[in-house]
Parts: structure tokens; C-alpha cells; sequence
């Protein structure tokens, strides 16, 4: 039953496609006895959707795409930390926080640095091609 596909018809006449139930001509999303489960997926994904929303807004997240953004994030994490009640849970938190940044740190320190080589050696890269140019 290779290439089997679910036989819903959308609005626009196109079929839907995705992979049908067993022994059955529909898929998850289009079956009629699972409709109240998949009512109840759309409704936890809306919700989902917003309370990322949410959250981003309130904490001013953008993601963990850079440096910056895991050092926002661990900032945000150590103040919310350390407004809670002192307990050893909380200390082994803010510890770990501590270990974290300490390695964010050294990794933006590295690549700064790194940074800084890489210009090094395209100004010399540079400057020797040009001084073969000029027949030296």
C-alpha cells in the first residue's frame, strides 16, 4: 500500500494527500472519527502560537539565534531566579546559570577573536597579491 493518500477534496478541489489512516480513506485531520481529536490539536496549536507570542513580547525574546540572544535569555532566567525564595534548587540554578554565561563568554571572546585573525590574514592575503601584481 505504498503511495497511499487521504481522499479529502479541500475548497480550492486539490486533495489533500497526506498519509491516510489504516484501512481508512482519510487522514488524521479528515477523519470523521477523529474530528473532535483534531479539533482539540488546532485549538492547543492556537494556543501554543500565542502564548509564544506571549512570552517573546514580555521577555523581549527573538530566539537563540546569537551570543546575544543565549545572554539575553540567561539574564532574563538569573533575575527571575534569583527573585525566588532561596532553596538548594535555586542555588544549583543560579549556579548552573553562572556556568552557562561563563561559557558564553568564552565562546564570544573566541569568536572575536577568531574574528580578529581572520582580518589580520585578509589584509595580508590582500596586500601580497597586490605587491605580486606590481611585479615584486
Amino acid at each position: 500500500m505504498v503511495g497511499r493518500a487521504c481522499s479529502y477534496q479541500m475548497p480550492s478541489g486539490r486533495l489533500c494527500r497526506a498519509t491516510p489512516l489504516r484501512d481508512e480513506p482519510f487522514c488524521f485531520w479528515h477523519a470523521p472519527e477523529t474530528a473532535e481529536e483534531a479539533a482539540e490539536a488546532r485549538r492547543l496549536g492556537g494556543l501554543h502560537r500565542r502564548k509564544k507570542k506571549t512570552i517573546a513580547a514580555i521577555y523581549a525574546f527573538n530566539g537563540l539565534r546569537t551570543i546575544e540572544d543565549h545572554q539575553a535569555l540567561l539574564e532574563t532566567a538569573a533575575t527571575e531566579t534569583l527573585a525566588l525564595e532561596n532553596s538548594i534548587a535555586r542555588n544549583r540554578t543560579i549556579a548552573a546559570i553562572v556556568g552557562a554565561g561563563a561559557k558564553l563568554l568564552e565562546t564570544g571572546e573566541l569568536a572575536d577573536r577568531l574574528a580578529a585573525l581572520e582580518a589580520v590574514l585578509e589584509r595580508t592575503t590582500t596586500s601580497s597579491d597586490d605587491a605580486v601584481g606590481d611585479g615584486l
